[in-house]
């Protein structure tokens, strides 16, 4: 158990401290916007871009792997939605942003982290392999559902537009498309332009884990505490209940089990709060499943880890 804690409560210390730096006013939320800026757009995707060009395709893009998680990611939406309306009695529309939130898991600020610390960086292919995917399955999947409840099929066919243009100027897709770009040509990358690209990439993970606690300061614990604890067993205990057990039974490889096992136990990110706060639907309960769940995560990630071995 204490290796264990040594690999998970780092990453959360240095949450923590972001945390505390904010709310303690030694850092303000406008310096935090200002790293987030930073790591989302430039960091992160150097990091992205050079997995991107070095996965070795094959052993990545595992579709036993995609399937594992990518089936779990369905099962936590559909349950979201089904326990929003038959639980909480709540709408349709609420019922989509809760199991948003229950799907879209944190597997970029926590997940990569975590998974490296545990696993060391050369196991990281296959999580880099679900994170190529996974923005556009999951803002696909919400922005369809929602659309559908709202408006039906003009409504969908614009959203789907607007999701479309969204990714194709996000900055983490954009890093792993031309990186993905690089892999399939062979195309040499300067020395000089590769090493910068790496200061940067080495910068990322823990400046974005001080960012993302310093981000949690303004989510409050409120709303409605069965929606959050819905959302949170949901991504917390199903997801990666579920990708453990379609893992085994399609006979994945133990390496890229445990990224999809790992990745699936992460808490919700905050895309799910501002999937939420675009359609004005649950944000109280998006906002705190992301406090809540990525607190309750140091507990649940541990006792993955053990299970994973």
């Amino acid at each position: 158990m204490l290796d264990v804690l040594a690999v998970t409560v780092p990453v959360f210390l240095i949450i923590g401290a972001g945390y505390l730096a904010v709310w303690q006013g030694l850092f303000s939320q406008g310096q935090v916007d200002g790293l987030m800026v930073f790591t989302q757009r430039f960091a992160i995707p150097c990091l992205l871009f050079l997995a991107m060009a070095n996965l070795d395709i094959a052993a990545g893009f595992d579709w036993r792997l995609l399937v594992a998680y990518y089936s779990g990611s369905l099962v936590c939406f559909a349950m979201g939605i089904a326990g929003t309306i038959l639980w909480l009695k709540r709408g349709a529309e609420d019922a989509v942003a809760v199991g948003f939130a229950a799907m879209f898991a944190n597997t970029v600020l926590l997940g990569l982290p975590i998974a490296e610390r545990a696993y060391g960086t050369e196991s990281l292919a296959p999580n880099f392999a679900i994170v190529a995917l996974h923005a556009a399955f999951c803002y696909f999947t919400g922005v369809t559902a929602m659309e559908i409840v709202r408006a039906g099929g003009g409504g969908f066919i614009g959203g789907v537009r607007a999701v479309a243009r969204s990714l194709s100027r996000n900055s983490l897709m954009l890093g792993v498309a031309l990186g993905l770009v690089v892999n399939f040509t062979g195309l040499p990358l300067p020395a000089p332009f590769k090493e910068a690209t790496q200061l940067v990439a080495s910068a990322a993970l823990p400046a974005a884990l001080f960012g993302l606690g310093g981000v949690l300061v303004q989510y409050k614990p409120e709303g409605d505490a069965r929606g959050i604890a819905l959302c949170c067993g949901i991504a917390l205990i199903l997801h990666p209940a579920w990708t453990w057990a379609a893992g085994h039974l399609l006979g994945l490889a133990q390496g890229p089990l445990r990224a999809a096992v790992l990745t699936a136990a992460m808490a919700p990110g905050v895309n799910s709060y501002l999937f939420a706060a675009m359609h004005g639907r649950a944000v109280r309960i998006s906002a705190s499943s992301v406090l809540i769940g990525t607190a309750l995560s140091v507990l649940t990630v541990s006792i993955w880890l053990l299970v994973l071995g």
